[in-house]
């Protein structure tokens, strides 16, 4: 059984009506919670616009670097250049 909720986000003096089929037990819980009032659900909005964005830009740098000429370093070539810096660290460490 689902249950309909509604809820209207007024935003800069807009009003936007939403109707959501949600299960009767989530509409409990997200009622409980508060978070079928106005506030939580633009939060809610708001904060999936910021990871949807982020989520985008990350996928833009990583076209970037997969678009790099040569081969990836393999986990062997990782690890000697991750040795190699902590080499250098513990003997920049060990002069002071």
């Amino acid at each position: 059984m689902t249950r309909q909720g509604t809820c209207c986000h007024v935003v800069n003096g807009m009003s936007v009506t939403i109707q959501l089929d949600l299960p009767e037990a989530l509409v409990k819980e997200a009622q409980a919670n508060g978070l079928l009032e106005s506030a939580p659900i633009g939060d809610l909005l708001v904060t999936e616009l910021r990871r949807r964005k982020a989520a985008a830009e990350l996928g833009k740098v990583l076209d970037v670097i997969r678009a790099q000429p040569g081969e990836p370093m393999t986990m062997e070539e990782i690890q000697a250049e991750v040795d190699a810096v902590r080499a250098e660290r513990r003997a920049r460490e060990a002069r002071r």
